[in-house]
């Protein structure tokens, strides 16, 4: 059958019964998810649409999309790999190149705009890409192959809500 041809079932926001707290955990009213095969499942199914993020698969002839609540961004990065330049590794398993002037710090944590999508930058990936920040006192600074970039510690007015 044709993706097309699917019938579809929508859950709201608000009748989604699980959650990304602003960690990058999916969470219920249970606690943290702990299956590890459910967690790569959700962070890869997560699809962004005029409503919101939301997370999608299909079941024999039914296509389920479930928006779904977070406290912070429904984007991270989980990862950093150094072997080509630097390539961020996101929940979704997509992976990008690191635009530093698209960095900025908003209560201490780091984030990365791309388009209207706001990225966060999990534990992990702090500790990866920290090797390449300097601080002069008033500024960071993130230098990569000798160009030194600062990062804003404003976010232009982004809202969590926003999308790729």
């Amino acid at each position: 059958m044709a993706a097309d041809e699917l019938k579809e079932i929508i859950v709201s926001r608000e009748d989604a019964t699980f959650w990304l707290d602003r960690w990058g955990y999916w969470c219920n009213a249970h606690g943290r998810f702990e299956h590890k095969k459910i967690i790569d499942h959700f962070h890869a199914a997560i699809r962004w649409d005029e409503q919101g993020y939301y997370v999608t698969q299909v079941n024999g002839d039914i296509r389920e999309k479930v928006y779904f609540r977070y406290e912070d961004s429904a984007l991270f990065v989980f990862d950093i790999l150094t072997d080509d330049g630097i390539m961020l590794v996101l929940n979704t398993r997509q992976q990008m190149a690191l635009d530093p002037g698209a960095l900025f710090i908003r209560n201490d944590y780091l984030y990365l705009r791309r388009g209207k999508a706001l990225i966060k930058f999990n534990e992990l990936s702090m500790l990866k890409i920290s090797r390449l920040f300097e601080h002069d006192g008033d500024t960071c600074f993130i230098t990569i192959k000798g160009e030194r970039t600062a990062i804003s510690e404003t976010d232009v007015g982004l809202s969590p809500a926003g999308g790729p």
